[in-house]
């Protein structure tokens, strides 16, 4: 339960940006409001003291100032509130929605963890694979920073033969296990700092679906995971950071620049 909360308000056009901030500082929620102005309030909330300094430095007009914390069960009020949906070919559902559909369906329970496949980076990475799983075989899959597990699941759906992931935090790992079990899929899961447990050469398909800063400061780890034939998938990133983090995986060759909005994801060796 979150013990921390702050409203932060900055120019409507940094929303997307702050709110990145904001998860990378480990957020376990925001509330996005408009205000006068052409100003955006995010109400964010931490279960840990929190420094803004990533956020002040690369937004100076934010202000930020803490508030009380209402006593509210977090998960249960999203879980009250989501519902299943599409993402590409995917039925993204909850385990209470019966909601019936042709393609593939990814059982997500929402909680804590990052990618329940509601946000941008998590769709873009979904479309990658997709358009990867129609072009070659997915191979053997390696998802770094994994958060729920859904993109590694999404992969298995997809026809990958073995799906690795990794993530530092253990209830990253706890929630990708309960999401395996829900998808009947077959994950091996390991504890880690990026592609550090992870032995180099051997994925068909990286993804990594986690910030700019962390795929920058990963860059070679990552890059050295993929075998001679692989791909490529990086998401979490805007569009203000694609020149930065193209740069870091130059060695990497061309990539194929995917969109949603303000965020990107990058795509290198998608051709079989």
């Amino acid at each position: 339960m979150p013990t921390h909360a702050y409203r932060i308000t900055v120019p409507e056009s940094d929303e997307d940006l702050a709110t990145a901030l904001l998860w990378e500082a480990g957020t376990a929620g925001i509330q996005v409001s408009t205000a006068p102005g052409g100003l955006t309030t995010l109400l964010a909330y931490f279960d840990h003291d929190v420094s803004f300094e990533a956020l002040t430095s690369r937004i100076p007009a934010a202000t930020i100032a803490p508030v009380p914390v209402p006593d509210v069960d977090w998960v249960a009020r999203f879980r009250e509130s989501f519902r299943a949906f599409r993402a590409g070919r995917f039925l993204i559902a909850p385990p209470w929605d019966d909601t019936r559909s042709e393609g593939p369906r990814l059982v997500v329970d929402p909680g804590r963890a990052f990618g329940t496949g509601t946000h941008e980076s998590t769709r873009l990475c979904l479309r990658a694979l997709e358009s990867l799983a129609d072009r070659r075989s997915l191979g053997r899959v390696i998802d770094v920073g994994t958060g729920t597990g859904i993109l590694a699941i999404a992969a298995l759906h997809l026809g990958a033969s073995r799906a690795i992931a990794t993530d530092l935090d253990p209830e990253a790992l706890t929630s990708a296990r309960t999401h395996a079990e829900l998808n009947d899929a077959h994950l091996l899961l390991l504890q880690g700092d990026g592609p550090a447990p992870l032995r180099p050469g051997r994925a068909d398909v990286v993804l990594a679906n986690i910030t700019a800063p962390l795929l920058t400061a990963h860059a070679d780890g990552i890059a050295a995971l993929r075998a001679p034939s692989g791909a490529i998938v990086l998401s979490g990133l805007l569009d203000t950071d694609l020149d930065d983090v193209r740069s870091a995986y130059d060695a990497c060759g061309s990539a194929e620049v995917l969109e949603d909005g303000e965020w990107v994801a990058l795509v290198y060796g998608g051709t079989p």
